[in-house]
Formats: C-alpha cells, sequence, structure tokens
C-alpha cells in the first residue's frame, strides 16, 4: 500500500453504512495501487497523483462510506476523475496567471483595459514537462500567491474571480456589486502589481 502523509485519523468511518467498515478498507486497499498507477499516466506526476488518490479515497469514505459494497468501484472512479480535471484546472488557471504577467510589462498602471480580456491561453500549453521546470514553475506561484495576499482587498477579490474563478467580467461586476469598468480597473492595476512585485524580486517569466 502506498505511504500515506496524512494522519490516520482522516480514514476514520462514520455512522452505519450499508457496506461495512471492512468492507470499505479493502475496497480501499485494493484499488489504492491501480488508482495512483492511473493517476501517474494522467498527470505525469508522482505527488500530484498520490493527493488526488487519497483525496479520491477520503472523500468516497467521508460521502458515500454508506452505500452498498458494489456501488463503490463507480463511485470512486467518478471522484477520482474529478480530481484529475481539477488538477488539470489549477494548471491551466496557474498557466493563465503565469501568462498574464508575463505579457504585461510594467507601465501604464492606470489602464482600465482587463488583461484577461486579450489574452488567448492554449488550454495546458505552458504546463512545463520536466521535474526541474514543474519546480520552478511551483516557486513562481509560490511568490505569485505570496504577491496576491499582499493587495488591495479589492484588487485582489476582482484578481481572484476573474483568473482563479474564471468568472467573465459581468460575474464578477456582480459578485463584487460594482460597475463593470471597476472590475477591469481593479484587474489591471492587481496584474500590473503582481508583475511589479515579481521583478522586484529577480523573477521573469
Amino acid at each position: 500500500m502506498l505511504t500515506s502523509r496524512r494522519k490516520p485519523s482522516a480514514f476514520q468511518f462514520r455512522g452505519d453504512p450499508l457496506a461495512t467498515q471492512k468492507e470499505l478498507s479493502d475496497f480501499l486497499a485494493s484499488v489504492e495501487r491501480r488508482a495512483f498507477k492511473q493517476c501517474v499516466f494522467s498527470v505525469q506526476d508522482d505527488e500530484s497523483a498520490l493527493d488526488i488518490v487519497q483525496d479520491s479515497m477520503m472523500k468516497l469514505a467521508e460521502k458515500y462510506s454508506a452505500r452498498p459494497p458494489a456501488e463503490l468501484p463507480l463511485l470512486f472512479q467518478r471522484i477520482l476523475q474529478n480530481g484529475i480535471r481539477d488538477h488539470f484546472r489549477r494548471q491551466k488557471v496557474r498557466s493563465t496567471w503565469t501568462t498574464a504577467l508575463s505579457a504585461l510589462g510594467l507601465g501604464g498602471e492606470d489602464d482600465d483595459a482587463d488583461p484577461l480580456e486579450t489574452l488567448e491561453v492554449e488550454e495546458l500549453a505552458n504546463i512545463p514537462a520536466s521535474p526541474a521546470e514543474r519546480m520552478e514553475q511551483s516557486q513562481v506561484m509560490a511568490a505569485i500567491e505570496e504577491a496576491v495576499k499582499a493587495l488591495p482587498d479589492r484588487q485582489r477579490e476582482a484578481f481572484m474571480l476573474r483568473y482563479w474563478e474564471e468568472l467573465d467580467v459581468s460575474e464578477t461586476a456582480k459578485v463584487m456589486g460594482c460597475s463593470e469598468g471597476s472590475v477591469k480597473t481593479h484587474c489591471s492595476r492587481a496584474t500590473h502589481a503582481l508583475a511589479k512585485a515579481l521583478k522586484e524580486k529577480g523573477i521573469t517569466l
């Protein structure tokens, strides 16, 4: 069985399930290694694959333990595939972040244009292939996330809604209770501030 980095209590079972604790535990033990291999083939990264499998196992145990044993394989596969899709969605979003910041330059901080409206990012195009490239992107993302925390509240809110939640300008304006023009201004100023913060740290995208 794969070595888990989570606390043993994460896999405790609650309630009065139709599948017994032993049946659920045996199922997870039998499927874990195959699921790990399946994820590695999909995401091409051992650590990410392990996280997806462990998260999927916990979700099955927490949400679907009170189901007949015969339903567990299909339920687990659905959870696992959703985990893989979420992984690639996060990679796509992170790729969009780094592409957006690299395309900005540092001038025109008062420009009202929303950078995301003019960007054309191919899905998964910038996901690094090698471990070294993935490590480099991980370090860049850590720097971006640190800089995001330092943004003014409204800029951070607009940036996260547009770049992370992938809402369009109209949807973001409704959530924030402001005009679409204000959303564009907040996003423009946020992305320029982030680009400047990265440059000061010696990071070029």
